[in-house]
Formats: structure tokens, C-alpha cells, sequence
């Protein structure tokens, strides 16, 4: 009788677990898919319902519809566009041949194709302009925020000339950078188009304070008994920086380094359109001087494209920060 009544009682918890696990996951798909569904949903709506309403120079706002043929076709340009390349190329290489048959010295020389920027190439540009940018200012201001942290003399030296030149505008270095590069970077064949550098140094120069700053707090915030732990041990200094102050600061580094790649992507489109430099910004500077019928949606796809990226940029940033830190339980805000 005893044992019936125990297994009745073990079969009803496990009912209970597995009741209390579906509502879980429910609530887990209810949460994370849709809610944020029926929020873009919502948002279509009022979008389309707002552009049909509004008329400029150039027709109606453009709304969803709008947007998604001309996605479509800024994806044909871009086959039409590497379908010219290839015949390109592959034109050269028959003459090469045809020119090799009739004389064996002959030098091959293939040019390169000249043909436009496409919206795609555009986006693949900014990416890593932006990217390489970013990857300089992580070289640079990690280690430095983390001497600033670990030294308050240091701390002290230097505070004042970061907080001078933190609040400046990344484009009130832009007009600067472009000349000290054209001066600097005189090669007869360069590496890095100048537009590429301007670009690049631009980012660097929005992304490292945000970095140094974090870095530097979230060293100068360890854990007093940490720091003891290694005083006993007798740590050496880079065994003391890679076993307790990288570990223990990665929130407050990674806090810093998504601030800054969101900071960067957005300095990067307004010096692109302001520069002129090749990529997503003077894509949308170009079709807003075209003045076509067709612009409006255009502008207004590539100002989803660059949300779309930038959110993607700082999904994988706290993907990053979760899978390097000890801490597992950063949640996706």
C-alpha cells in the first residue's frame, strides 16, 4: 500500500515538472518571438499608414510595400552589375589567350573592373571600415584603461586630456584627419585607399574613449579581496592582469566596447555622407541629390539596412561578452 501511494505521489511531480516546464516554455516563446512580432507589426502598420498620408516633391512617403520592391531591385542592379564583371574579366582573359597564341613572350595584364559601387558592395564597405576601425580602438584603449585603472597617478595625469577630448564630435575630426592622411600617407601604390583611412581613423577616434573610460572604472572597481588574493599569491603583473583584472572587468569592457561600435556605426554613415567616402553614408547622399522618383524608398532602405546592422552588431557584441565572460547570465537587452 505505502509503495503505491509513494509511486502515486512520484508521477504526480513529475506531472507537476513537466506542467510547470510547458508553461515555461510558453511563456519563453510568448516573450521572446511574439511580442516582438506583433510589436513589428504594429509598426508596419502605423509606418504605411503614415507614408499614405504624407506627400513630398518627389510622390508619397514610401511605405513597406515600397521598401520591398525596392530591395528587390537594388538586388537585381547588384547581379546585373557582377554579371558585367565577370564578361569583363572574362573578355580579358580571351585576349590574353588569343594574344599568347600568336606571340609566346607576350606579358598577360588583367585591369581591374571599374564598374559602380553597388548597394550591396556599399554595405560590405561600411562594414569594414567600421570593423577595422573598431578593432584599432580595442587595440588601443583596452590596454590603456586598464593601466589608467590599475594606477591612480596615471589616472590622474591623464583624466583631464579625456575629458577634453571626449565630448568632441568624431566629424570635428573628420576635416583634420583628411589632411593629415593626404599629407602623411604619400605612396605611389597604396595599400588602403585614402577614403578607406579617413574612414577608419574617424572610427577609431569616436570608439576608444567610451572603451578607456569603462575599461578604467570597471578596473578601478575590483574586488578589494581579489586584489589581496593576488597580493598573497605573489602575482606578477601580467599574471595579475590576465587571472583577476581581465576576468573581473570584461562587463564593464564589453559595456564600453558595445557603446562604442554603436557610437561608431553611426559616426561612420555621417562621415561617409559627409566625406563622400565610399559605403552606405554616400549612398544615401547620392540618391538624395538624385532627386528620382524612385529615391525616397531607396533612402528609406538603406536607413533599415543600417538599423538592421547596427542591431545586429550589438546582438553579437553581447553574444561575445556572454560566451567570454564568467558570468552567463547577461541577458539580451
Amino acid at each position: 500500500m505505502m509503495s503505491t501511494v509513494k509511486r502515486q505521489l512520484a508521477f504526480a511531480r513529475v506531472d507537476s515538472f513537466s506542467t510547470q516546464n510547458i508553461v515555461r516554455g510558453v511563456q519563453s516563446v510568448f516573450k521572446g518571438m511574439l511580442l516582438p512580432s506583433l510589436g513589428i507589426v504594429a509598426f508596419l502598420i502605423l509606418w504605411s499608414f503614415a507614408a499614405s498620408s504624407i506627400n513630398t516633391s518627389l510622390g508619397k512617403f514610401p511605405g513597406p510595400q515600397a521598401v520591398f520592391e525596392q530591395v528587390q531591385n537594388l538586388y537585381r542592379e547588384h547581379r546585373v552589375e557582377r554579371e558585367k564583371e565577370a564578361a569583363f574579366y572574362q573578355r580579358q582573359e580571351a585576349r590574353n589567350e588569343k594574344r599568347l597564341a600568336e606571340d609566346p613572350r607576350y606579358q598577360p595584364k588583367i585591369r581591374a573592373y571599374t564598374g559602380k559601387e553597388t548597394f550591396w558592395d556599399q554595405i560590405v564597405t561600411s562594414l569594414l571600415t567600421v570593423m577595422s576601425g573598431f578593432l584599432l580602438a580595442v587595440l588601443l584603449a583596452i590596454p590603456l584603461g586598464i593601466a589608467i585603472g590599475l594606477s591612480k597617478k596615471l589616472n590622474t595625469a591623464i583624466n583631464p586630456i579625456i575629458q577634453i577630448f571626449k565630448p568632441v564630435s568624431p566629424l570635428a575630426w573628420l576635416p583634420l584627419v583628411t589632411i593629415v592622411v593626404s599629407a602623411v600617407y604619400v605612396t605611389p601604390d597604396p595599400m588602403f585607399a585614402k577614403s578607406f583611412i579617413n574612414s577608419l581613423v574617424t572610427v577609431t577616434l569616436c570608439c576608444i574613449w567610451p572603451m578607456v573610460i569603462n575599461t578604467s572604472v570597471g578596473v578601478a572597481s575590483l574586488n578589494k579581496d581579489w586584489v589581496n588574493v593576488s597580493k598573497v599569491l605573489r602575482l606578477p603583473a601580467l599574471q595579475h592582469v590576465k587571472k583577476i583584472v581581465l576576468p573581473a572587468s570584461i562587463p564593464a569592457i564589453f559595456t564600453g566596447m558595445r557603446m562604442s561600435l554603436g557610437i561608431a556605426w553611426m559616426v561612420l554613415i555621417a562621415a561617409e555622407m559627409l566625406a563622400q567616402n565610399p559605403g552606405l553614408g554616400k549612398f544615401v547622399w547620392d540618391e538624395f541629390q538624385n532627386g528620382s522618383s524612385q529615391s525616397l524608398s531607396r533612402i528609406m532602405t538603406a536607413v533599415l539596412v543600417i538599423g538592421l546592422i547596427g542591431f545586429i552588431l550589438d546582438r553579437s557584441m553581447l553574444q561575445l561578452q556572454r560566451l567570454l565572460s564568467w558570468d552567463k547570465t547577461v541577458e539580451l537587452r
